[in-house]
């Protein structure tokens, strides 16, 4: 086979932008929102004041602008709108409730079922909501357990990942990947049709994190002042049904384990008594007492009495009351994009900032220029306030708290969020109706009934994610249409001569993985679709496994913390480095690149 011959000029601008678009898509300082529009703009306008023949007619540049009708936009966007929509009512919470209770009792046990039940889950909604529940929930588990999260956090993320590929709907990718091949003339992957290769993979690559992964990322501590062991000031309650009413502060301490560091003893809201081991608890007693928030709730536990916070305290009392807490700015958050002086922090919230996270990056409010920095989804805040005001928080959805002690997320809209979404995917996986319009119908429902307001509908709407689809549907058209995406294709099946059908096959899956780890998984499944395709076709093979090898390429976005937007979410939750996704990312990678290609060289023969 000889080298290709070169083009046409206007696929050979159409490869030197893709070029362009995957450099601009790689740039961290470069907002990807500016990037995809510019991409956008570069290829409707050179088609305008170029226009390019095609036995055909000539391609009309306006045609470009169809990808923000494009039935893949119209599913992510519904389906982001429906997983905000549990992540609000908490239809989730059971979930994390029954892992959370089963981390106290086997860690090991309740891991293996954390990353089965991400990754179930992820199948069949975004990712993000549900390692937004899982977060806690994990942090929450190894502070109990005296244990770092470093070996829970990072894998229970790529989970979810892996959990995502297993349907049509499970990720964005999948979504667009489906779509594009389909506008190609290939018959429309449903909803499971590779389900069973993506299982046994995930079988394989669950086994990993489980048992390896753990051991491979070395202890890392969150960046943020470690809220855990933190020591605060509190009051215990004795009320007149406490059984150690009567009894001596000696059976105070004996009770508590014999640990408790106590202040002094508040009688009457003013009397302050020494805390003498011969001291006779009164009813209306209060114990100050010095402790970490979780031994704090374990003293309430053990001794029966009422732990006061909040709107418990006198205003002198509320001095004591001031918390820490870690909070994450989420995709969906009002304050995403906004400066630091702009959120304004202290009169939503109450709530005073001490320090920004940024991607291992961490600046406190003794740095000059805070209140200019821009906060960015998944950026982790160091937060003082009140419980009071600390606790809403947690149902708002506009900031995650990373505090064990925090309650769940839960309402009454909780089992109709939960229904809608089943049903969505009911409509879908038994053919009823395409899962753009039953996501929307979705939609109409959860914003109907109460579940979700249109100021929450409208933040769970990515602006990154809309420009990137859109453009690089934009560009995967043009390449498409000028002969770009053939060239490629012939170009690699050059280089690629000399190997067989499952090594081309493996290599093509290979490349898509490099690629979503560097630039957007969403920019590389787009403009690999049409290059598998051309590849399949001068081979003479099935498209399916071809098309399949980029949709699973593009979604093993395991080695770097930039090629998903929840690896970043993890990164700053977790304290971890960039080479910590490198050490374990790559083995992953690896494994499931393997195990992939040799289910498809099976299930499709070749």
């Amino acid at each position: 086979m000889d080298f290709p011959v070169i083009p046409n000029l206007h696929a050979m601008a159409m490869l030197l932008m893709t070029g362009v678009a995957l450099f601009l898509f790689s740039r961290e300082k470069i907002p990807m929102e500016s990037s995809s529009l510019a991409v956008l703009v570069m290829v409707v306008v050179g088609f305008e004041i170029f226009p390019f023949e095609t036995v055909n007619g000539s391609i009309e540049p306006m045609a470009f602008f169809y990808g923000f009708g494009h039935e893949a936009l119209i599913a992510v966007c519904a389906l982001m709108i429906a997983g905000e929509a549990l992540a609000r009512t908490g239809a989730l919470e059971p979930v994390a409730r029954r892992l959370a209770k089963l981390w106290k009792w086997s860690p090991t046990l309740a891991l293996l079922l954390t990353l089965i039940s991400g990754a179930v889950l992820s199948a069949f909604m975004n990712n993000t909501p549900i390692v937004v529940l899982m977060l806690p929930m994990l942090i929450g588990a190894a502070a109990r357990n005296n244990s770092t999260t470093s070996g829970v956090l990072m894998p229970m993320g790529f989970a979810t990942l892996i959990g995502g590929m297993g349907t049509t709907i499970g990720t964005s990718t999948n979504l667009l990947v489906v779509s594009v091949a389909a506008d190609m003339g290939m018959v429309r992957f449903e909803m499971f049709d590779f389900f069973i290769p993506v299982a046994i993979a995930a079988a394989a690559a669950i086994l990993y994190l489980w048992l390896l992964a753990p051991r491979l990322v070395p202890e890392r501590k969150s960046p943020m002042a470690d809220t855990s062991n933190r020591v605060f000031l509190a009051h215990l309650l004795f009320t007149v049904d406490n059984p150690l009413v009567g009894k001596s502060m000696a059976d105070v301490f004996h009770k508590s384990g014999d640990g408790m560091q106590v202040e002094s003893v508040v009688r009457d809201d003013k009397l302050l008594i020494s805390p003498l081991p011969d001291l006779k608890i009164v009813a209306g007693d209060k114990i100050l007492v010095s402790a970490t928030a979780n031994t704090l709730r374990e003293y309430e536990a053990l001794l029966g009495a009422r732990l006061l916070v909040g709107s418990d305290y006198t205003d002198s009392e509320r001095q004591g009351d001031l918390q820490l807490a870690e909070v994450v700015v989420t995709g969906g958050s009002r304050l995403r994009g906004l400066r630091v002086v702009d959120a304004r922090l202290k009169a939503r919230y109450g709530l005073d900032l001490l320090a920004v996270h940024h991607a291992g990056d961490v600046t406190t409010v003794s740095t000059p220029g805070l209140n200019q920095r821009q906060l960015q989804a998944s950026d982790v805040l160091l937060v003082q306030g009140r419980a009071e005001d600390i606790r809403p928080l947690k149902v708002g959805g506009e900031l995650l708290v990373l505090d064990s002690t925090m309650d769940l997320p839960h309402s009454s809209k909780a089992p109709i969020a939960l229904l809608t979404m089943l049903a969505i995917v009911a409509l879908t996986a038994f053919g009823i109706m395409p899962i753009a319009m039953s996501a929307l119908l979705g939609c109409l429902v959860l914003i109907g009934s109460g579940c979700l307001k249109w100021r929450h509908a409208t933040h769970a709407l990515s602006t990154q994610v809309i420009l990137i689809i859109v453009a690089s549907l934009a560009l995967g058209s043009a390449l498409m249409k000028t002969g770009g995406a053939d060239y490629i294709a012939q170009v690699f099946l050059f280089l690629t001569q000399e190997l067989t059908p499952t090594w081309v096959l493996s290599l093509l899956m290979l490349l898509m993985a490099v690629v979503t780890n560097v630039v957007s998984n969403n920019a590389a499944a787009v403009i690999g679709t049409p290059i598998a395709i051309s590849i399949a076709q001068e081979l003479g093979l099935p498209l399916e496994p071809f098309v399949l090898a980029v949709l699973f390429g593009a979604n093993l976005s395991f080695v770097t913390p930039m090629a998903y937007k929840t690896n970043l979410l993890v990164m700053n939750a977790g304290g971890y480095k960039f080479n910590d996704f490198v050490k374990v990312g790559t083995p992953l990678t690896l494994l499931m690149w393997v195990v992939l290609t040799m289910v498809l060289m099976f299930a499709y023969d070749l």
